[in-house]
């Protein structure tokens, strides 16, 4: 992630009080629906996320930004003031997984998929959409994925 970069802007995105403010110059993964344990118990149910390369991610404010070790594999990202999840980063790798409900509007992205559904909440369901479902992860088997 850097600082500055002479590039178009893809994307841009805030936390709710603007303490951590970014953009994003180049591709974006399209959107996945994450069910696990860490990400329900982050954003309530499921985490909705895109993926950057880290070298695209370009922030222009993070004085509110803090990590937390949520594994042994990665860590998250999130405003230390106003609580909002931003990211979810392994530890090796030059990929960022993005929160997709901080991007301004229009992103041009879509959901699709959903992983780790085996891992979903009782209290949740599936949206009967037709998108593809994974137990786990889906392994770089979705649409736009970066990591292939």
């Amino acid at each position: 992630m850097s600082e500055q970069k002479n590039e178009t802007v893809r994307a841009s995105a805030s936390c709710l009080c603007s303490g951590v403010v970014f953009e994003v110059h180049g591709p974006l993964r399209q959107v996945v629906h994450c069910y696990c344990s860490q990400c329900r118990k982050t954003h309530g149910l499921m985490g909705p996320y895109t993926q950057a390369r880290l070298e695209d991610v370009v922030f222009t404010s993070q004085a509110t930004l803090k990590w937390y070790q949520s594994s042994d594999h990665a860590r998250r990202g999130f405003c230390q003031d106003c609580g909002a999840s931003l990211f979810w980063q392994p530890h090796d790798g030059d990929m960022i997984s993005i929160s997709a409900g901080v991007i301004d509007p229009p992103t041009g992205l879509r959901v699709v998929g959903h992983i780790y559904v085996d891992h979903m909440s009782d209290f949740g369901a599936l949206p009967d959409d037709g998108l593809p479902r994974f137990a786990t992860t889906s392994a770089g088997k979705l649409d736009g994925d970066l990591s292939n």
